[in-house]
């Protein structure tokens, strides 16, 4: 069974259009949408287990340029 996460994204301003297009052309993104309120971006990310979660969290999209900030919210069922 699939690990499922949201990631709330802090973006550089000026650069959330960037930060989303270059989200959705990695695998594991479900879906990245640009948001209002404190974070700009809100990812929907599946993966296997949890430890490819946090490869793709840490070794991708936190390296994104424009990327600031992340919170990484593990769906529970």
């Amino acid at each position: 069974m699939a690990t499922k996460a949201f990631i709330l994204i802090e973006a550089k301003v000026g650069g959330v259009q960037q930060v989303v297009g270059s989200l959705r052309a990695l695998n594991g993104v479900t879906s990245a949408d640009v948001i209002t309120g404190t974070y700009d971006v809100i990812v929907l990310v599946e993966a296997e287990d949890m430890g490819a979660m946090a490869e793709l969290v840490t070794g991708q999209i936190q390296g994104v340029s424009g990327v600031l900030r992340t919170i990484t919210c593990v769906a529970a069922g």
